[in-house]
């Protein structure tokens, strides 16, 4: 790593102007008239070189937030640690932040302890010392709209190119900083479908443990990122293949490699509908990562005397707190998951109005595609399944012929063994 950046024509980066946000060019072409250094930074420019449609643009500059906020008067700042401007277009937001700084030293003397994580010291920096204090290569790369170059200090351009993951300085040290990074480095993995350099990824087994350390509400955010993606399935392979999958849901499943067939087919399915740009909600996923554990403890329950579905009720809330001490689930996403296992009993009773009610609850689809799913563990629910997809296809007087006919009552049906992983 230099002091000198290594500058990347156009004529081999390949991006276009036109991928890029007008308003992040605006914003580093005031500050570039301003008299500041201002570059589009990170993710965006990764996602651009790779052939990506960036989400958003962050922009990096020389200028402090004072001054963006003097050259944007609409300018918002916020942070507390380090303070960022915002400046908004509309209904875009450009992030801009200040060059930051490698701190006075490299040792542990020299960073400060917040939440079980070594920080290095917020302190305003140059721009070299902006790149090689990102995590990894492929996000410290520097772009300039004005001369359609992009600056990059770390390697990471040829990191892109050759598709290889690799983290800024040494591993170890930079995971024992923020071991989210162990996350980060299996979602660029997969999201980016990159290589990890060996010294990236060979440390990351031993290092899983450090997860422990992050407060469960930060460990639910990655969560979002990491199974929202339209990767949930491959990233959940790859989290169990470097040992964090127990470190974030420890003692699910008795073969993480193998899990339950329920569970697997609720992530493909959450790709799927990413794929075709169907809405996806995290309850559904966790719903169907806790399932086992809930449907155990709620057996458990019925034969102490509690009626089905206030088993289920009782026994969610138990795995839901439980899972709070690794990964703190939002409670808007908690309750429909308890509503979903909830209305599982609710399908046995086909008869009559109680039928035609199940299907104006709220969480009704979600908790019919769970049955669907359930289904493919327990083959007796196929028929119940079946005639919940039938009932949902007929005209209104069919329907009322169905449940009049109340096939099915769900009565004296043994009760399954669940196959557990896939054949």
């Amino acid at each position: 790593m230099s002091e000198k950046a290594s500058i990347i024509p156009e004529q081999r980066h390949g991006i276009r102007a036109d991928r890029i946000s007008s308003s992040a060019r605006k914003v580093v072409e005031r500050l570039q008239e301003a008299g500041f250094l201002a570059y589009i930074v990170g993710g965006s420019i990764r996602d651009l070189a790779l052939g990506h449609d960036p989400k958003d643009f962050d922009v990096a500059t020389d200028a402090t937030p004072e001054q963006v906020r003097d050259v944007f008067r609409s300018a918002r700042l916020i942070g507390r640690r380090f303070r960022l401007a915002h400046v908004r277009f509309g209904r875009e937001i450009i992030e801009v932040a200040t060059f930051r700084g490698l701190g006075e030293g490299e040792d542990d003397e020299h960073r400060e302890v917040e939440q079980g994580r070594l920080v290095r010291d917020n302190v305003f920096g140059s721009e070299a010392e902006d790149a090689r204090r990102r995590d990894f290569t492929i996000n410290a790369l520097m772009y300039d709209p004005e001369t359609a170059t992009i600056r990059d200090y770390v390697g990471g351009y040829e990191d892109l190119i050759a598709r290889r993951l690799r983290l800024i300085g040494d591993p170890v040290t930079r995971y024992r900083e923020d071991p989210v990074r162990l996350l980060r480095a299996v979602r660029f993995k997969v999201k980016l479908d990159l290589e990890l350099d060996p010294a990236t990824g060979d440390p990351i087994p031993e290092m899983a443990t450090l997860l422990q350390d992050i407060p469960p509400a930060r460990l639910f955010e990655e969560i979002l990122k990491l199974f929202m993606g339209g990767k949930a399935w491959p990233t959940f392979q790859a989290l169990v293949q470097f040992g964090l999958w127990e470190q974030l849901f420890p003692n699910l499943f008795d073969d993480p490699a193998r899990p339950p067939v329920l569970v697997e087919q609720a992530m493909k399915n959450t790709d799927q509908r990413v794929a075709e740009g169907q809405p996806v909600t995290p309850a559904f996923l966790f719903a169907a990562f806790l399932w086992s554990r809930v449907e155990d403890r709620s057996k458990e329950l019925i034969d102490e005397g509690m009626a089905p579905v206030e088993a289920l009720a009782a026994a969610g809330e138990e795995a839901i707190v439980t899972q709070a001490e690794r990964v703190a689930i939002h409670r808007r996403f908690s309750s429909m998951a308890k509503d979903i296992w909830c209305l599982q009993p609710r399908f046995e009773k086909r008869r009559g109005k109680r039928a035609l009610r199940v299907m104006s609850e709220r969480r009704f689809r979600a908790a019919y595609d769970f049955l669907l799913l359930r289904a493919l563990e327990d083959p007796d629910l196929q028929e119940l399944a079946d005639w919940w997809t039938t009932i949902q296809e007929v005209g209104e007087e069919e329907r009322w012929q169905m449940v009049q006919a109340g096939q099915g009552k769900g009565k004296g049906r043994r009760r399954p063994r669940r196959r557990k992983a896939v054949p």
